[in-house]
This record gives C-alpha cells, sequence and structure tokens, in this order.
C-alpha cells in the first residue's frame, strides 16, 4: 500500500503508551487504525501527519514514526504529549 493509497481523514484509537515490561514511555503512544490490518500497511503510513482532539476543541498535532507490532499498529509522537484520558479516544490521520 502507497502513501498516496492512504486516506486522509482514517480514524483510528489511541490504544496505549509504549511500553515495556517495567517501563512507559509517554512521549510515544500506540495508534490503531481500523483500516490498517498488516505491517506494510502500517509501514505505509510512516511519516503521515495525525491529529487529537481535546474535549476543550484543542487539537494536539503528531506525527507517525513507525509500524508497531505485526497487526498494524503504529507508534506516534506528538508535539504535546498526550495526557492520560486520551487513552480509548479517537484521532484523525491528516
Amino acid at each position: 500500500m502507497s502513501k498516496s493509497a492512504v486516506k486522509t481523514g482514517q480514524k483510528g484509537v489511541v490504544s496505549s503508551y509504549r511500553r515495556g515490561k517495567h517501563l512507559q514511555h509517554p512521549n510515544q503512544v500506540i495508534l490503531v487504525f481500523s483500516e490498517t490490518k498488516t505491517r506494510s500497511e502500517a509501514a505505509a503510513l510512516v511519516g503521515r501527519k495525525v491529529k487529537w482532539t481535546t474535549p476543550g476543541e484543542r487539537e494536539i498535532t503528531g506525527k507517525v514514526l513507525g509500524p508497531h507490532g505485526n497487526s498494524g499498529a503504529v507508534r506516534a509522537k506528538f508535539n504535546t504529549n498526550l495526557p492520560g484520558q486520551a487513552i480509548g479516544t479517537p484521532v484523525f490521520l491528516l
């Protein structure tokens, strides 16, 4: 899947912070998009911008860094770290 084949406005969900067994990295989050099912489809999203909207209608933008695992999840870094309340809420691909 090429970058041009990826639809803008695609909806995803903030799944979790990037973490290991003993350490959590709040500067990176794991995003799951409904239309990406494989690692190669997730790799096509690398470099794309994403947007998360706060309950107060403020927008925080970020960038997809790379795929996470083999099921289509991606890692993203936002300009301002996302709060814990963002987990489970929607994000949009720009």
